[in-house]
């Protein structure tokens, strides 16, 4: 843009992608959590909750694993079809990449260090199936192997003090494998015919046993010398859902984190649970270190718990979206709440706190866009199955308007006067509904696009409106009349639009990298701004005073644009996947961006809001 950015400064980040097997750690150093986000893996002081992040990743984290000093990090991503998917070791003091190994395609399954971390273990997914191990320090592959004869591999462990043993499992396959002279040779474990699928395993810290958590809910022994199947318990008392992670404790006994949500310390004679607790999801991680009084359980869910291990007082420590978060909505008349959606859930946050404060979910279907009714005391959402639905702020339901659109609405928003709400729908067409103190009716149809309406957005004095949609065409709407005043295409594909407050202008933003200001009264281009890193915008917010505006899309970062000069003065470190929204909360001095991979960040807006 040939102006100099400054840096926007983070206040707060809250995400976490839990559905990453054994993805939450606990650094040796007990200072830090480790846990991935999209493309990131964030790094949080446990102290003060400050947050840095290891970018190098172009996709999803789909494995981490922490060496046993803790000097170490890798991980590995998935990627598409045909595409290698990287290994990444990190210098941890150093915040750097250590080497970045390419060889697995589309995705890594499972990544483990070796005790002395001279080695690395890594596991290719289903598309790959191959088992290599690397030198560390000297970042050079060392020998390969077909990670098993039958079935798929989901996770390698390594011995705790025997590099020259590791060991691997997944559906129908179980093997103890050999590291010697440069080369890995398997055995397969022979289970008394038992068919499992082991999903974690954990070696004893003398190489005696391993024990094989599997998505029967029972625990598998395997004599690890004679590569035979020792107990597989318990018996008739298994775990709901399977066993997705283990923790073998300096006592023999285990934790147990299932998938129906149970956290157990099972005994170490017969695995039946001495001491338990029921969390809200699936248990993926455990982050436990011996010795040590408080452990962190994360779940599929994306909570995070932190637990008293002398009697598993659970509290929760943050809660998130596991995926895209589709639209962010501000109230009118305090800037310590906001609103998101994302898949079935609409959820309310308090600025500064790490968990929703109201959570609203219908089973089975999308919430596609919110906002917040004038008055703050309930939300519109649009839904995929075509229903409009207002809830209170204690997550009630007030107003459903049935059959609102045929392919499902997919933007909204409400007039000022809190008697109107203008909706638009997946076959395109603009309805304008009337509250009523109990019911509703339908006031007009408009029909202007002729597919899905991406964004849909009010004129202050609530006598027009202007919609976007994959159609390419943007229309700005009479409110009075109904009807199409004015129908504006240009050589991109609108992907959001914005009024300036004073509503003589309004600024689209789409998949050319362009933002364009355009005249209401005429459908004239007033002024073209291109971004080129951009490439394509999907989300534009303005300020009340109309000083600034906020972008994001698909290079991952939010930016801060003067509106009278058009230019950039404010750039945010990438987020983990694409922006998908963002926000400004002026009176907070608070921006929000969210994001594909679920998360949700709040920056501090650098301007002055105006005092006129």
């Amino acid at each position: 843009m040939g102006s100099k950015t400054i840096p926007l400064e983070l206040d707060a980040l809250i995400g976490f992608n839990g559905q990453v097997p054994f993805g939450l750690k606990l650094h040796p150093d007990m200072k830090h959590l480790i846990y991935p986000l999209g493309s990131f893996i964030v790094l949080k002081r446990i102290e003060d909750g400050k947050l840095e992040f290891l970018d190098g990743h172009s996709n999803n984290v789909s494995c981490i694993s922490v060496s046993k000093s803790g000097s170490y990090i890798a991980s590995g991503q998935v990627n598409f079809m045909g595409f290698q998917a990287p290994v990444i070791i990190w210098n941890y003091a150093e915040r750097t990449i250590h080497v970045e190994l390419r060889i697995h395609n589309t995705k890594v399954e499972s990544v483990a260090f070796s005790p002395s971390e001279k080695y690395l273990v890594t596991l290719g997914g289903k598309d790959d199936c191959r088992i290599f191990v690397w030198n560390v320090e000297t970042k050079q592959l060392i020998c390969r192997n077909k990670a098993s004869a039958q079935g798929h591999c989901l996770v390698v462990e390594y011995s705790k003090t025997d590099d020259t043993m590791f060991a691997s499992g997944g559906s129908l396959t179980l093997r103890v494998w050999e590291f010697v002279n440069e080369r890995i040779l398997p055995t397969e474990c022979w289970t008394n015919m038992l068919k499992r699928y082991v999903s974690c395993i954990e070696i004893s810290d003398d190489n005696r046993y391993m024990y094989c958590a599997t998505s029967s809910g029972d625990i598998m022994t395997i004599d690890v010398k004679g590569k035979v199947l020792s107990i597989c318990a318990p018996g008739k008392a298994k775990f709901n859902h399977g066993i997705n992670v283990l923790k073998l404790l300096e006592s023999g006994d285990l934790l147990v984190g299932s998938g129906s949500g149970i956290l157990a310390l099972c005994s170490k004679t017969n695995f039946k649970p001495v001491r338990e607790v029921q969390l809200e999801n699936a248990v993926t991680s455990i982050a436990f270190i011996e010795g040590e009084e408080q452990f962190y359980v994360g779940t599929e869910e994306t909570q995070m718990y932190r637990l008293r291990f002398k009697d598993f007082a659970a509290e929760l420590i943050s809660t998130g979206h596991r995926s895209s978060v589709k639209d962010v909505a501000l109230p009118h008349a305090t800037s310590k709440l906001f609103a998101t959606c994302s898949g079935e859930e609409v959820r309310v946050w308090m600025v500064g706190k790490p968990k929703d404060q109201l959570r609203i979910t219908v089973p089975n279907v999308s919430c596609n866009a919110i906002d917040f009714m004038h008055d703050d005391c309930s939300i519109i959402s649009a839904w995929s199955d075509g229903n409009i639905r207002r809830f209170g702020m204690k997550g009630q339901l007030m107003v459903v308007i049935n059959n609102a659109h045929r392919q499902g609405v997919t933007a909204i928003a409400a007039t000022k006067d809190g008697k109107r709400i203008i909706s638009g729908g997946g076959e395109g067409k603009m309805h304008v509904w009337e509250l009523l103190p109990h019911a509703y009716k339908i006031l007009r149809i408009m029909v202007g696009h002729r597919k899905p309406v991406s964004c849909l957005k009010m004129k202050s004095d609530d006598k027009e409106c202007v919609t976007v949609s994959s159609d390419g065409f943007c229309i700005i709407w009479d409110l009075v009349d109904f009807h199409p005043r004015q129908k504006i295409k240009t050589d991109t594909l609108f992907r959001t639009v914005c009024y300036h407050p004073d509503g003589y202008q309004i600024v689209t933003c789409g998949t050319d990298g362009k933002v364009i200001y355009w005249d209401v009264l005429g459908g004239t281009n007033i002024r073209e701004r291109e971004d080129t890193e951009t490439g394509v915008y999907n989300s534009i917010h303005i300020t009340k005073d109309g000083n600034h505006f906020v972008t994001g899309g698909e290079d991952k970062r939010m930016k801060v644009w003067d509106y009278m000069q058009g230019k950039i003065t404010h750039i945010s470190i990438p987020a983990g996947a694409n922006i998908t929204c963002t926000r400004i909360c002026t009176l907070n001095r608070i921006l929000v961006s969210a994001s594909e991979d679920g998360g949700i960040w709040l920056w501090k807006f650098p301007h002055l809001a105006s005092s006129s």
